[in-house]
């Protein structure tokens, strides 16, 4: 277990400018410790190909101030750094090409991680059918011990919080920001509960915001920490693709859920499938390829035939009313408040009652703007 002057140690290793996780795993290979590298004299340094300019850098007093600055305002905010070198360090994330050397954290993410993790991501914009298929493999992954990882983007990112949250599951939520910043501004409370639900990491100190550059880094992460990448929406040119491909040069698995060949959001993973994805239509096919280990616990806990269940649960009588709203809706699509009044032909009243028996009975969901749909 590392102490405190230790983890000062790494976090200042952190703060030195022209030292990214690539030089600064070289600079560890070399002098062994944080510690000797900042003893280590210039010439040392500069045989180990550090630059004039970073060599000032380590020998000054600046990485420290801010190290100690950075875990002061940590320590008030009840987050937690996490270097390299410690044991609860993500194990999958340390093999890859260029680990964070420090990782902040809100929340257990050792108990997160200790289960085995999948990141599903895609579109910001997605469709009803993204959102919904997404919610629903994160659900019911979540709810047979997978733990889910995503980004905290709008759309599909947000969809797989929501049902692993909705499992009772673990999930956790990578950010390009401080953890201090919560971006988008929406998911404030989402984050709260995913604090209590699994963990909330980022590379980047307190105070760093939601600049383009950072999410790429985010992206490696994601991929990095998991068993693999399940694509749901992807455009030609998305951050989902960065990352699917990032799993493929960290050898992780490449998952992706097939679309709508008219539709742009579909061609990130329909274009995985063709490169070699696994198609993915149940949580089964993401299981299977777990290793074998893994695989058998998480199968040989399955309880009985969830289709009986599921239809037990549909023969649940339904008012007349709820049986015309219910009919008009769909599961690949969203319908607003105003449309649903014109095709039931219901008072609002009689309408808003029905669509709230059915939210409660879990059958549909409402989404942002008076928009309904089923659930999936």
């Amino acid at each position: 277990m590392e102490n405190q002057e230790e983890i000062r140690d790494w976090v200042a290793l952190s703060f030195v400018t022209g030292v990214g996780s690539r030089t600064a795993l070289t600079l560890i290979d070399r002098f062994a410790t944080p510690a000797h590298c900042f003893r280590a004299s210039p010439q040392e340094l500069e045989a180990a190909g550090i630059k004039r300019d970073t060599i000032e850098q380590l020998k000054s007093s600046e990485p420290f101030h801010r190290a100690d600055q950075e875990l002061r305002e940590l320590e008030k905010t009840g987050g937690t750094p996490l270097v390299i070198a410690s044991p609860q360090y993500p194990a999958l994330l340390r093999e890859t090409y260029d680990p964070p050397i420090v990782l902040y954290s809100y929340g257990d993410l050792h108990r997160a991680l200790a289960r085995p993790a999948i990141a599903i991501v895609g579109s910001r914009r997605c469709s009803t059918y993204g959102r919904n298929v997404a919610e629903m493999l994160a659900r019911e992954l979540a709810g047979r011990g997978v733990t889910i990882v995503s980004g905290l983007a709008r759309g599909i990112d947000s969809a797989a919080h929501l049902g692993a949250l909705e499992g009772r599951g673990l999930t956790v939520a990578v950010i390009g920001t401080g953890l201090d910043e919560v971006y988008p501004k929406e998911n404030k409370k989402l984050t709260e509960k995913i604090k209590d639900q699994g963990a909330l990491i980022t590379e980047f100190p307190l105070g760093t915001p939601p600049l383009p550059q950072h999410f790429p880094f985010r992206n490696r992460i994601i991929s990095g920490m998991t068993l693999g990448v399940m694509v749901v929406e992807g455009a030609e040119r998305s951050g989902s693709l960065i990352t699917a491909r990032m799993a493929y040069e960290q050898g992780r698995e490449v998952f992706a859920v097939p679309g709508n060949i008219t539709s742009s959001k579909s061609f990130g993973p329909n274009y995985l499938i063709k490169d070699g994805a696994k198609l993915v239509q149940t949580w089964r096919d993401v299981v299977e390829e777990f290793p074998t280990e893994m695989k058998t616990t998480i199968l040989a806990a399955e309880p009985g035939d969830k289709r009986a269940e599921q239809l037990s649960m549909d023969e649940v009588a339904l008012s007349e009313n709820e049986k015309r709203v219910y009919s008009k809706l769909k599961s690949d699509d969203q319908i607003h408040i105003d449309e649903l009044i014109a095709l039931t032909k219901l008072s609002l009243s009689e309408l808003l009652a029905a669509l709230l028996s059915l939210e409660m009975s879990n059958r549909i969901k409402q989404l942002p703007g008076k928009y309904f749909a089923r659930k999936l």
